[in-house]
């Protein structure tokens, strides 16, 4: 009965060790004041981490298989030719399993998102040409940006990275589709301009929106940012307005909205700061995620987007280098969401930055 007792022993000293883990950082929910619904964040997962440093996610659910994807790296989080693509898919949101991976020689390849159009599921991913190595901040250059995709019909076979026409110059971000048209979120620099490098400088940044036919060539159709183009996630609503939520810098946020043609946009500055926003429908409310900036430091936050205010929900379990969160809709009541974080450390005491997936439930 010995080894029985130190089996005891060895699983109470687990349980112990995760608890306190999973306390070191827990889920913090907030109430908002109107009749919004709450939401719990349940079973809690690392999905994936390999020693790399592991961000930016996006989620998706596509003939009957949850998808997953985000950039890896052995060098850390800024610009190396080193990175690769992540594709993992799951059948049931617990198990994943890689399924693809991709990189682009001589660019840093990252923040990769999904989009289902025409029977295909595409991923995008924003490059930065770094040449061999690591990019020095000083010689970042947006004007040398090119947005790459790989799709696939079958989520077996995969195309080459293939080159987006009509991207070079922009950092491609999120799309959205009406079902026949893709539309394309491209951060530039004002004219191209050769003043500065546009990474986080004095640049002044644009956000335009861009449209294809085939989810591979793309043309310029409006501005939906004029001043501070950056990160932005889209929704088009039944009547076919187009919502952009639009990270800024400092302390806000940008939400824009537009009718088609999608040529001119009402703007509306939200006082939160959301890093890496999802903007996602969720039976009949939209899901807002994103960075916020606390006194304890950055965290992964949810909101609803309720008449164009932000209704705090809850902070994920979060900390440091976070946030950059996938959600898929499984039905009114239950959702699945991704995110990375570097709050944990491995057995060595080492921080480690991976990819986690919850489920959130209404309550």
């Amino acid at each position: 009965m010995h080894w029985l007792l130190q089996l005891q022993q060895r699983l109470i000293v687990a349980f112990v060790s995760l608890s306190a883990l999973w306390l070191a950082c827990p889920v913090q929910i907030v109430r908002a004041d109107d009749d919004s619904p709450g939401v719990r964040v349940q079973n809690v997962s690392r999905a994936f981490h390999n020693g790399e440093h592991n961000a930016f996610t996006d989620l998706i659910r596509w003939k009957g298989k949850y998808w997953l994807t985000f950039r890896s790296c052995p060098d850390g989080h800024m610009v190396f030719s080193t990175s690769s693509i992540m594709v993992l898919s799951s059948e049931d949101a617990k198990t994943w399993d890689t399924v693809h991976k991709f990189s682009v020689p001589l660019r840093d390849t990252r923040d990769p998102h999904f989009l289902e159009f025409q029977g295909k599921l595409f991923i995008y991913t924003g490059t930065w040409y770094s040449g061999e190595g690591e990019l020095p901040r000083e010689d970042y250059d947006i004007n040398k940006h090119l947005g790459y995709t790989v799709w696939t019909d079958d989520g077996k076979t995969w195309s080459a990275p293939h080159q987006m026409e009509g991207t070079y110059g922009h950092y491609i971000w999120r799309a959205v589709t009406d079902g026949e048209t893709a539309y394309l979120c491209g951060r530039r620099k004002r004219a191209y301009s050769e003043a500065e490098s546009g990474a986080g400088g004095a640049s002044i940044l644009e956000g335009a929106l861009l449209e294809s036919s085939d989810g591979i060539n793309w043309r310029f159709r409006s501005l939906f940012q004029t001043q501070q183009g950056n990160e932005t996630a889209f929704q088009i609503q039944p009547d076919g307005t187009m919502l952009a939520l639009s990270r800024q810098r400092g302390s806000t946020a940008q939400l824009a909205r537009s009718r088609p043609p999608y040529q001119t946009w009402d703007r509306k500055e939200l006082p939160h700061y959301v890093g890496g926003p999802l903007l996602a429908k969720w039976g009949d409310h939209w899901l807002v995620g994103g960075r916020k900036n606390t006194a304890a430091g950055p965290k992964t936050a949810l909101y609803w987007l309720i008449d164009d205010e932000l209704k705090p929900i809850a902070e994920l379990p979060s900390g440091g280098d976070n946030s950059y969160p996938g959600f898929v809709e499984v039905d009114a009541q239950h959702g699945l969401l991704s995110w990375y974080s570097s709050h944990e450390k491995d057995d060595d005491g080492k921080t480690i930055t991976a990819i986690y997936v919850a489920d959130l439930v209404k309550d």
